[in-house]
């Protein structure tokens, strides 16, 4: 099975703007979007956080949805996600309305990476609390109820546990049939895989292929369960691709982001990210990459969302990948249906709506 690739941009929570001046971060971002929006990708893709990870520092972070506002103006081709918003940041009617005028504004070309949240240092230090992990799963299936009709019907009212709207009037519309594309993100399989089987037209979860493939055995049991289409659901996974065309050059590319990261991280992080990157399935040499992708596509991985952590600064990684990888596991782009001016979305029945709102109340 052939696959779509996403390209991560830098935007400072991995540490990946450290040492490059902050009027020139954007100039970073955008121009390396523009390189992607010129060549073989699907789309750019921006993590949703306020700050550094795995450590908070005062490093840069650029927030997601600015970005996407300015990405939208300034590219012209390529989609454009988040992996993945974090539901209880914003309220639900606002990110729906948000994300329908960073739709509008790209021409239809936003997709709506939307997760529970795991960050509890980012989420104290702003004020939103912690609660439990049922909780936040709740939310986020509430948030996802009130993206949905919003995107579909223009308006969107729900009267939840954590989330009350009422009459949120969400116009413009997206400017794509049916909504804009939600991607839930996480694996837990009781919740978050359901809320996938229910509302997901693609998931993000585990890329290993143990793993890959025990969550996509969990999501094809929820999607039974539901009366949902499986077949019809992307499933994605996010690799970190350290890339030399012989392995003294993968060393050196490890070496050189182990320099970069050990001042901010200390030893015991650094190496701990250090073997992670190791780990990956896109670390190696061409061949090998392309090998290791090429059977998650065999296994069902439908979309490839890469990080190269040394792509402020040096493209070559990048540009090696497109060459040769990317011929070997790509496909083309999907079509995307944009309304015309006199075109609208129908409205979803609203006994449809009801069934919605009525279904999987219980996050546990």
């Amino acid at each position: 099975m052939a696959m779509q690739a996403g390209l991560f941009l830098p935007q400072g929570w991995r540490f990946d703007l450290v040492g490059i001046p902050t009027q020139d971060h954007w100039s970073t971002i955008s121009s390396l979007a523009q390189h992607v929006d010129a060549g073989p990708w699907s789309s750019v893709w921006v993590y949703d956080h306020f700050h550094t990870t795995p450590v908070p520092s005062e490093e840069a972070t650029h927030e997601a949805w600015t970005l996407m506002a300015a990405l939208a103006a300034s590219t012209s081709r390529v989609r454009l996600g988040q992996m993945c918003t974090c539901m209880a940041y914003r309220n639900p009617a606002y990110l729906a309305k948000v994300a329908a005028t960073v739709d509008v504004i790209s021409g239809g070309r936003t997709e709506m990476g939307i997760g529970a949240g795991w960050y509890e240092h980012e989420w104290r230090a702003y004020g939103y609390g912690f609660p439990r992990a049922g909780e936040r799963l709740a939310m986020l299936r509430e948030g996802v109820e009130i993206l949905s009709q919003a995107w579909r019907l223009g308006v969107a009212s729900l009267d939840g546990e954590h989330y009350q709207v009422d009459g949120a009037i969400v116009r413009p519309l997206p400017l794509q049939e049916g909504g804009i594309p939600l991607w839930i993100a996480g694996g837990g399989e009781k919740v978050t895989l359901r809320i996938a089987a229910q509302y997901a037209r693609y998931t993000n979860f585990d890329g290993s292929p143990e793993g890959f493939a025990h969550k996509s055995e969990i999501l094809a049991e929820h999607c039974r369960e539901l009366g949902t289409d499986f077949d019809a659901i992307t499933r994605s996974a996010n690799y970190n691709v350290t890339i030399g065309a012989t392995q003294a050059e993968v060393d050196e590319r490890l070496r050189v982001l182990e320099e970069r990261l050990l001042p901010h991280l200390g030893r015991e992080k650094t190496d701990e990210s250090i073997r992670g990157a190791r780990s990956s399935l896109a670390c190696g040499t061409p061949e090998q990459i392309a090998e290791r992708l090429s059977a998650m596509g065999e296994a069902g991985l439908g979309y490839g969302i890469f990080y190269f952590p040394e792509a402020a600064y040096d493209r070559s990684g990048i540009e090696l990948f497109e060459r040769e990888v990317l011929p070997h596991v790509g496909a083309p782009e999907l079509e995307l249906h944009v309304l015309e001016d006199d075109e609208t979305i129908p409205p979803r029945p609203e006994e449809e709506i009801a069934d919605v709102l009525r279904s999987e109340r219980d996050p546990r």
